[in-house]
């Protein structure tokens, strides 16, 4: 008789594997915000016993991304609109910080990198709903993992799991993809001619941007983009 494949594994391993799935079920829209579960029915979905699955959620519910119910479950925070402002206020100080280092940096080999996802003709641009969003992450964080910040790199990219699902919509309109392309290339561009001013100024705008549509942000789109 073979064993199901979560007996082979240790609770922390399993914890672990929970923590995963579940967390992608929220990135994939296939949890909306607002949206309740019972322990029992996402241990059989994750097919994990009680036990690591409870530290899974207990560990999701730390970071922000689940809320508890004595005795009625479980439930994926609602939007929080003033959260994201405050996400978004803390991203704009991180990375304009890291843009105005790599202005000054003498060795910059990830402008080469960013250049060539970036500078490029419209019709070679990734579509929507294809990879802008994990790109556009990219971006981010490697301005601040750039900086060689360790610390800074850790938070900045906590803030980016917290902010995916927001990010994911923003990039199911096709004006935005367009508009996130030029944006990044003038950043991209201040950046190699070491006009810190200039390119701490567009990244500001760029966030700021951002920060904006997330306020356009309804539940009708959250459930086309589980339809989708």
């Amino acid at each position: 008789m073979i064993a199901p494949p979560f007996n082979t594994s240790s609770p922390a391993t399993l914890a672990e594997r929970a923590y995963a799935q579940i967390k992608q079920l929220i990135f994939d829209f296939v949890l909306l915000p607002g949206d309740r579960f019972s322990e029992s029915d996402m241990a059989g979905r994750v097919q994990v016993s009680r036990t690591p699955l409870r530290q899974a959620l207990q560990r999701l519910q730390s970071e922000g991304f689940l809320q508890v119910f004595p005795k009625s479950g479980w439930q994926v925070e609602p939007l929080n609109f003033e959260v994201f402002d405050q996400l978004y206020d803390f991203r704009v100080l991180m990375e304009t910080h890291a843009v105005a280092r790599l202005c000054e940096a003498e060795e910059r080999p990830i402008l080469k990198t960013l250049a060539d996802a970036w500078l490029v003709k419209a019709d070679e641009r990734h579509p929507v709903n294809s990879m802008v969003d994990m790109l556009d992450e990219a971006f981010h964080s490697s301005l601040v993992h750039a900086t060689g910040n360790a610390e800074m790199a850790r938070v900045h990219d906590d803030i980016t799991e917290r902010i995916r699902i927001i990010r994911r919509l923003d990039f199911t309109k096709p004006a935005r993809v367009d508009v996130t392309y030029q944006e990044h290339a003038g950043i991209i561009r201040a950046i190699t001619q070491r006009r810190s001013d200039e390119a701490q100024r567009l990244l500001r705008a760029h966030i700021e941007q951002s920060k904006l549509e997330v306020r356009h942000i309804t539940l009708d789109m959250l459930y086309q983009a589980r339809r989708g």
